[in-house]
């Protein structure tokens, strides 16, 4: 083979052994299980302390992000389709899981380090695209805060009737981001429109990784509510 070409990918194919899955479902299954016992042995103030100067440069980063747009957001949506599962049922085990089943909520996805109620709201620190944060979220249920009743991504109440809207916004107030969902039954399950906005100068890759984070933690939120009703 000269130098000047390509060489063929290495595959690895399992032929036979163990028939519950695929080599990717075993490390998944794996990772999941090696990051919830070092989550459960860290605990919260132990994470928090580990993580503490990684937060204090993303929050840094949001901060200067929401001091040069000027209050002017970019947003993003996805859509998830569920079957099987009405949106009542998968609302009210979050409300459940956000009152006291923190490592329901962290399991949902690996960039989760800790959620639940603090004194000034529900704080979450999680990767908001590459950086670690720390905010809160404020002003949950079924009224609206006032920028959402104009969000080019509101849809109409008769097919989306459960909508929750937030500021995200750090410990010294500063906003840096919102959020939308928005929860529509249908024959069969239910969709769900899952839109964040940032402030116009974080970098597009930011808003992106955060529609993938969407993407997970909600599928697994579903799916865990699911396995909790059976």
């Amino acid at each position: 083979m000269t130098d000047n070409q390509t060489r063929p990918p290495v595959t690895v194919t399992l032929e036979s052994g163990p028939a519950d899955g695929s080599i990717d479902d075993f490390e998944l299954f794996y990772a999941r299980r090696a990051l919830d016992r070092l989550r459960t042995r860290l605990g919260r103030q132990g994470l928090l302390e580990l993580l503490a100067a990684d937060i204090e440069e993303g929050n840094a980063f949001l901060r200067e992000c929401a001091r040069t747009s000027d209050g002017r957001f970019k947003g993003g949506t996805t859509v998830l389709t569920t079957t099987g599962l009405t949106s009542g049922a998968f609302l009210a085990w979050m409300d459940r899981a956000f009152v006291g089943d923190e490592r329901a909520l962290l399991a949902a996805h690996p960039e989760h380090y800790v959620m639940g109620p603090d004194d000034i709201g529900a704080r979450v620190v999680e990767n908001i695209g590459p950086h670690v944060c720390s905010f809160y979220m404020g002003g949950w249920g079924s009224n609206a805060v006032a920028w959402a009743a104009d969000a080019d991504e509101l849809l109409p109440k008769s097919e989306f009737p459960h909508k929750m809207s937030s500021n995200l916004f750090l410990a010294d107030g500063t906003v840096v981001g919102r959020a939308l969902i928005q929860f529509g039954d249908t024959a069969d399950g239910f969709t769900a429109n899952l839109s964040v906005y940032f402030p116009v100068t974080c970098p597009d890759e930011v808003l992106d990784h955060h529609l993938r984070h969407y993407a997970v933690e909600f599928r697994n939120w579903i799916t865990a509510a699911a396995a909790a009703r059976a």
